[in-house]
């Protein structure tokens, strides 16, 4: 088998190059790739590397990420990740490969407290979420064969994270405010990449579990509850923190404004994907106290 990687240093790309490599030959790039082209503001460039190499599945880890940057820069969102998801998606109908992408719960307005399904209405409440919004849809206009993913709150060892970020302000300041009316699951790149793979394994024999699923960790909190466990992680492992536990406050989304609207409700239903790919998908808890047990 022969895959095609795209955004390979990102956080999830990075942890797909560990998942993927046991199926087959692997090429790797991104943007910055000079032997074929893996920019995708270049849509001739991204249509010539797929006839070239032919591979037998592409996974697409690359995308416009910057929430709040979207907002003002809408034609570079688009074109990354709807524009050029769609030129992969008819360059792998071409030669037969599959398309496996990743997307997003911000496809949805965020709305009541049950988590989404992947028959729910979409409404996306800001430029990011319409993007990869358009970015599916051309998917499943153009390419028979394709997988999506919508995940939310992801994060990983490698490079920034919500998780980081709350140890470092800890350290500097003697309190916290942290989100605490926003829902959802944070999920491991970790665990996205292992899906992909076991995913992939199982439609090259099944062709007929092709679609759209939601993958996420099990369980829910908020920014708050998760700024909480991090911060009892650490403690436990006895790093120096300023902040305690009791001086983490929970606060509305309103005291930090931003230009992309956020939604209240990030929970994602995974039972479709547990089905059909005859998956436990892990606790939330357990993926963040791996990360850290890594980090701290």
């Amino acid at each position: 088998m022969k895959i095609l990687l795209l955004g390979k240093n990102g956080q999830v790309g990075w942890e797909l190059q560990r998942s993927l490599a046991p199926l087959g030959e692997l090429i790797m790039l991104d943007a910055r790739s000079t032997a074929y082209c893996g920019d995708l503001a270049n849509l001739r460039g991204l249509a010539d590397t797929v006839d070239a190499i032919r591979p037998d599945v592409i996974v697409n880890a690359a995308a416009y990420t910057a929430v709040d940057k979207a907002e003002s820069d809408a034609d570079m969102a688009q074109q990354v990740n709807a524009l050029a998801v769609g030129a992969l998606a008819v360059a792998a109908q071409r030669c037969g490969a599959w398309l496996v992408h990743y997307s997003t719960d911000y496809v949805f307005d965020g709305s009541g407290d049950t988590p989404w399904r992947e028959t729910d209405s979409t409404a996306p409440l800001n430029v990011y979420g319409a993007t990869k919004l358009e970015g599916e849809r051309l998917i499943t206009a153009n390419c028979a064969r394709h997988l999506i993913f919508r995940t939310s709150w992801v994060y990983a060892a490698r490079g920034g994270n919500f998780a980081k970020t709350m140890l470092r302000l800890a350290q500097e300041r003697d309190k916290l405010t942290v989100i605490d009316d926003q829902f959802g699951a944070p999920t491991g790149a970790d665990l996205l990449a292992d899906v992909t793979a076991h995913a992939i394994r199982s439609v090259m024999c099944n062709p007929q579990l092709a679609g759209l699923y939601h993958l996420a960790a099990s369980g829910e909190t908020t920014w708050h509850g998760y700024a909480q466990f991090v911060i009892a992680q650490a403690e436990t492992a006895g790093i120096a923190l300023k902040t305690t536990l009791a001086n983490i406050t929970p606060v509305p989304t309103s005291t930090f404004p931003t230009p992309a609207t956020r939604p209240h409700n990030s929970r994602l239903d995974t039972q479709k994907l547990r089905a059909a790919f005859d998956l436990t998908l892990p606790d939330w808890h357990d993926g963040v106290a791996r990360m850290l047990t890594e980090i701290l």
